[in-house]
């Protein structure tokens, strides 16, 4: 789904040679960039001055690194973090994910790569704004959100839908069965353990 407004962008990079690149494909997409920041301590700072829609930050920058500064961005102003790396290996995903991270690049970055990866942040962002109003506590809505990621995994290959319908599909089931999302979620991944052959929401 495109975003209606221009997207505010604050980019946090210790090379400003990359911050000077990715500025100018953001701007030839149409965003507007806000601030930049050279290391994770002046981002944080920028974000509540500033208040951007969207960071992105640089997995290694001197000081307080990107996944620090995720992680602090999510407990004081939750915004929607896209993470820039040359490390694309298993661990540095996880560890991402820990932290709120919604979204990755890879350097260096194409300009093809950053709406897509801007949109499937903000969506995910739109997906932990609601888990904020049914759990609460950071570390409870990180716990739901990788079930929930696992949950809709399951059902985007079993029923053949996007990552969106398969959101609104779980929130749905917690909406009819007043149960919680991480609930819902947690039965699909279940059934799928249990090899039920119906993994979707909405089947009763």
């Amino acid at each position: 789904m495109r975003e209606s407004k221009t997207l505010r962008i604050l980019i946090a990079d210790d090379e400003a040679v990359i911050r000077l690149g990715l500025r100018a494909m953001l701007e030839a997409q149409g965003f507007r960039v806000v601030g930049e920041a050279a290391d994770g301590t002046r981002a944080v700072d920028l974000v509540s001055k500033l208040k951007p829609d969207l960071v992105f930050l640089d997995i290694k920058m001197p000081g307080m690194d990107g996944l620090q500064a995720a992680t602090r961005l999510m407990g004081e102003r939750a915004v929607p973090v896209v993470i820039l790396t040359a490390y694309s290996d298993r661990e540095f995903v996880d560890a991402a994910k820990d932290s709120g991270v919604l979204a990755y690049l890879v350097k260096p970055v194409r300009e093809s790569d950053l709406r897509p990866a801007i949109e499937v942040a903000m969506a995910r962002f739109r997906e932990i704004q609601t888990l904020r109003g049914e759990v609460g506590d950071l570390e409870d809505i990180l716990e739901s959100r990788k079930l929930i990621e696992r949950a809709k995994g399951i059902l985007m290959r079993k029923l053949g839908i996007d990552e969106a319908e398969a959101f609104a599909r779980i929130q749905r089931e917690s909406r009819n069965t007043r149960r919680p999302m991480k609930e819902v979620a947690h039965e699909i991944i279940e059934g799928e353990r249990l090899g039920n052959r119906e993994p979707g929401t909405g089947n009763r």
